[in-house]
């Protein structure tokens, strides 16, 4: 049997980036290309031609575009939750998803509507333009009614995390400038009014709470909490669309008309690892160009099927909505995406619980998604878990099941960039007996594009997806640029790189003067993504019309914080518009841009070398089944020790689970079932020093002996986001790890073994 192109459009060997420079913005002139002020407009740069330019992409709100999905897509679902919220049983376990009639649906007709009634509820309670509407909570249909509704009454949406402190949440309600606050349920609000001096700066702040709404509970009638000294009401999401719902049309299409391309539309703030969180502002424009970009032009030309027809696209909204991938892909790309083409999005609702309790899949298997965007540390937990399932497999049924993942990461292979995007014999077969049905039980038969981002992914782990014949596609960028400057496609991808620039966007690599980021010169193209070679590599910068419109300052907070976030908004966007991302890497000359490390994480090493952690670190969690974080210390001393954590069972970044090992972790030694136990097994010991002394003999992470890990050493628990580890995205926070197991780094410094004994 002869082979058959596996991709609907040809793979490419170079990336499919334009090089007239009139697709590209113009930045004549001095700038500064930012502004840091609640109500200032983003400074207007376009193309000549092309998707950047004004004819291409014409600037136009968010609401007019949510408008126009209702206006023609007016009967289609855009929202679906399931309400009220099944809930686990006794034993903790979760009922089966509601048949799809059965789910609480929203036309994009009655998402206008309800967003409009939201409004007009929102300006009767004392929302002015430029306020905020700051929301708390888990996913629903609220927050994305709420985040229009901002706009509308001529303000901006702001979102915090779910995990905030009481003291982080009340500093970006008091931030923001919100004037009401949407949260889910009354622990949120207790939360907030603990920290309640937090939320005003001074008694003349202009800024004040004037409504807290919640979508979670019904408060008593008249109910009114004290916010220094103020009564401030605490309603329900129903109270607010009956209030507005009586209320004319007036005052909210004039806000709404009055609303300008430029003006800032949301807040999405940074979770950055020591500070107080940045509010990154982005405008309509920065959100509309965004959709315009990704997925009307280098998606819909890059993924076949995508968009195309007059179809529905699907996706589960489970992360979240504060971070910019979960308010991009979930609220915003939706609405513009609806409006701009043949076609209609429907989000459906994970429940909160599905995360923690493991049932995240019986969510995708109902909403059946065409698109899924998931972190790296989701797609690891999927494919742990489908890899315990495949090791219990015996005799004729693992043999089947290896023959066919062989022949699917033969296929995937075969469709990286530069391949020939052909089938191997026997793969369709394959696909009959084994693929598609596991694919079909975890919800992503459907699947179109399946992407991750917001940190690196590891290759074995997309190796592993390959071969079950689901490419998933990295994306890269920041808050700061809307999320996504560069991206993958089935047509042109590879594994170790993060793809390239989105259409009308520029990307370079420069190297950039430590203490003037207006020094720079562009670093020379690399050979390949395999090159270590310092030459080409340098910290990467972004250009266009998705960049932020800067930090936003709070006048309330004083002169002092408004000269700190413009001083922090010019160490990010210099003089010629350029956004520094603080990320070393490469571009390739076929136009890939790969990560090499991120600058503040390098080790510096006893002999000046600059060491990124990150694809050491890698090697090894990908060469030990049971490993589930490595962290490398050796910044400024002798050399390299690592902090290792092995899978436990409900550790998923949240929170730091049990001693009990996880049904992958348990592969290594099926006779040690606890991490305690772990800690003292010659097999476990082994198998983690045979892990780490791969990566010591790898020419590409480890080039020389300083890279090198000398010593480590097994905690005896997860690092977690609860732990104060792991930020909302589930990136280490290297400096406060290393400051919390000071001692126990200093016992590996002192030590002669290679593997050193936890000890509290």
């Amino acid at each position: 049997m002869g082979s058959v192109n596996s991709c609907e459009t040809p793979v490419l060997s170079e990336a499919p980036v334009s090089k007239d420079k009139d697709d590209y913005c113009d930045y004549a002139g001095p700038g500064p290309w930012y502004t840091c002020k609640p109500d200032g407009l983003h400074v207007e740069r376009f193309a000549k031609k092309g998707p950047a330019s004004r004819e291409g992409c014409v600037p136009t709100t968010l609401p007019e575009l949510l408008k126009r999905a209702a206006e023609t897509k007016w009967d289609k679902p855009a929202l679906k939750i399931e309400r009220p919220l099944p809930a686990l049983d006794s034993e903790g376990k979760a009922p089966e998803s509601l048949p799809d009639d059965q789910w609480k649906t929203w036309t994009w007709k009655q998402h206008y509507d309800e967003s409009r009634k939201a409004a007009k509820g929102f300006i009767k309670l004392g929302h002015q333009p430029f306020d905020a509407v700051a929301m708390w909570g888990f996913n629903a249909p609220e927050w994305m009614f709420s985040t229009f509704a901002a706009m509308m009454a001529g303000g901006m949406a702001g979102g915090l995390y779910p995990t905030d402190t009481p003291e982080t949440a009340a500093f970006k309600v008091a931030h923001s400038g919100a004037s009401i606050v949407v949260f889910e349920d009354k622990p949120k609000l207790d939360k907030l009014l603990k920290a309640g001096h937090a939320m005003h700066v001074t008694q003349d702040a202009r800024h004040t709470v004037k409504a807290f709404v919640t979508y979670g509970y019904t408060p008593a009638a008249g109910e009114t909490v004290d916010v220094k000294g103020r009564k401030v009401p605490v309603l329900s999401w129903s109270d607010v669309i009956e209030m507005g719902g009586k209320e004319s049309n007036g005052e909210v299409e004039q806000r709404t008309k009055a609303l300008k391309p430029g003006q800032c539309a949301v807040l999405v703030y940074t979770s950055g690892t020591t500070g107080d969180p940045k509010a990154v502002m982005l405008s309509h424009d920065n959100v509309h160009y965004a959709g315009v970009s990704v997925f009307m032009t280098t998606l819909k030309q890059g993924a076949p099927g995508f968009l195309e027809g007059e179809c529905q696209e699907r996706l589960l909204s489970y992360l979240p909505l504060s971070h910019i991938a979960g308010m991009a892909v979930d609220i915003t790309m939706p609405a513009v995406l609806t409006a701009l083409s043949s076609n209609h999005m429907t989000t459906y609702f994970a429940r909160p619980y599905d995360m923690k309790a493991g049932t995240l899949k019986d969510r995708l298997c109902a909403a059946s998604p065409t698109l899924m965007l998931a972190v790296p540390l989701v797609w690891e937990k999927i494919a742990d878990k489908l890899r315990s399932l495949g090791a219990a497999n015996s005799g004729l049924k693992q043999t089947i099941g290896t023959w066919a993942k062989d022949l699917g990461l033969q296929r995937s292979k075969a469709c990286l960039m530069g391949g020939d995007g052909s089938y191997p014999t026997g793969y369709t077969l394959a696909d009959m007996l084994v693929l598609s049905k596991v694919k079909a039980a975890l919800g992503l038969d459907q699947l179109k594009y399946a992407v991750t981002g917001a940190a690196p992914i590891r290759v074995d782990t997309l190796e592993y997806f390959g071969s079950l014949g689901l490419d998933i596609h990295e994306l890269y960028g920041m808050s700061e640029s809307h999320g996504c400057s560069t991206i993958s496609t089935p047509a042109c991808h590879a594994w170790g790189s993060c793809g390239f620039q989105i259409a009308g966007l520029e990307v370079k690599v420069f190297k950039v003067d430590h203490a003037d980021i207006n020094k720079k010169t562009q670093c020379p193209a690399a050979p390949s993504l395999d090159t270590t070679d310092e030459l080409f590599q340098g910290e990467i910068c972004f250009r266009g019309r998705t960049i932020m419109m800067g930090y936003m300052a709070q006048p309330d907070f004083g002169p002092a914080h408004i000269k700190e976030i413009e001083k922090k908004t010019a160490e990010a966007i210099d003089a010629e518009g350029w956004m520094h991302t603080g990320d070393k890497g490469i571009m390739t000359d076929t136009g890939m841009v790969k990560i090499t490390g991120r600058f503040k994480e390098l080790i510096i090493g006893d002999g000046g070398e600059n060491i990124a952690p990150v694809p050491i670190e890698d090697h090894v969690k990908a060469h030990c089944d049971g490993i589930n974080e490595v962290m490398m210390v050796g910044d400024k001393r002798k050399y390299n020790v690592a902090l290792i954590t092995l899978k436990a069972v409900g550790a998923n970044g949240e929170v730091p689970g049990t001693d009990d090992l996880d049904a992958g972790a348990k592969r290594v030694n099926p006779e040690v079932k606890t991490i305690s136990a772990a800690m003292d097994d010659k097999v476990w010991i082994d198998a983690v020093t045979a892990a780490v002394t791969s990566a010591n003999n790898n020419g590409k992470c480890c080039p020389n002996n300083a890279f090198k890990i000398q010593k480590f050493m097994i905690l005896p628990t997860n690092f977690s986001e609860d732990a104060g580890y792991l930020t909302p995205t589930k990136k280490l926070k290297r400096p406060i790890v290393e400051k919390a197991f000071i001692k126990q780094i200093e016992q590996m410094y002192s030590s002669k073994e290679t593997y050193v004994r936890y000890q509290p």
